[in-house]
């Protein structure tokens, strides 16, 4: 059985999408931890509620990326981490995490890549004026949001309700971040 490590800040509910999937074996994996950098993320109860093991590492607490970083690999050492997932971690990875997992970390993204990269990505895109909006599923590298695309899908969408479109996006993250993990996972 292969393992699975979410890393998240917020809400979790990417996270939970991915437990759930695992139990149902959509996903043929286990998740074996969840990596928060908040405190007070609703992830957090998510991973109490589900009965998954938590490692909360605040950055503000390392003198440096790096030592921040090198906590977390060395917590990950402990198991045999087949792929990571960011599902909603609101923190640029670094060399450290990078260079132990290269190929191995994957983000979700709430536009279609490469426009409307960072944070706020649906906020950019409603400014801008778009009419297609979407979700990207990519390998995580060095520079932000860029990293070789997986998996994207769209969503057409003319209102002008930012909260309406977020959760309609959400509903196409949470399916497409689960097919393509299942993929990755048995190799597809």
């Amino acid at each position: 059985m292969k393992n699975i490590v979410v890393f998240a800040s917020g809400s979790g509910s990417n996270f939970e999408a991915i437990v759930k999937a695992c139990n149902k074996k959509i996903i043929d994996a286990n998740v074996v931890l969840l990596v928060c950098d908040k405190k007070d993320a609703y992830a957090i109860k998510r991973a109490k509620r589900l009965g998954i093991e938590c490692f909360v590492i605040s950055p503000k607490d390392f003198a440096s990326k790096y030592d921040y970083e090198k906590t977390i690999t060395l917590k990950l050492a402990s198991y045999r981490v087949d792929l990571i997932c960011l599902a909603g971690y609101m923190r640029i990875v670094g060399e450290e995490l990078l260079n132990k997992y290269e190929g191995k970390i994957i983000n979700t993204h709430p536009s279609i890549l490469p426009a409307f990269k960072g944070k706020d990505a649906v906020e950019q895109a409603m400014a801008y004026g778009v009419k297609v909006y979407g979700i990207t599923i990519h390998y995580v590298n060095s520079d932000l949001d860029s990293g070789n695309i997986i998996a994207q899908k769209t969503l057409p969408y003319e209102g002008n309700d930012i909260e309406l479109l977020k959760k309609k996006l959400l509903k196409i993250e949470h399916k497409l971040f689960i097919s393509t993990i299942a993929k990755l996972i048995n190799n597809e």
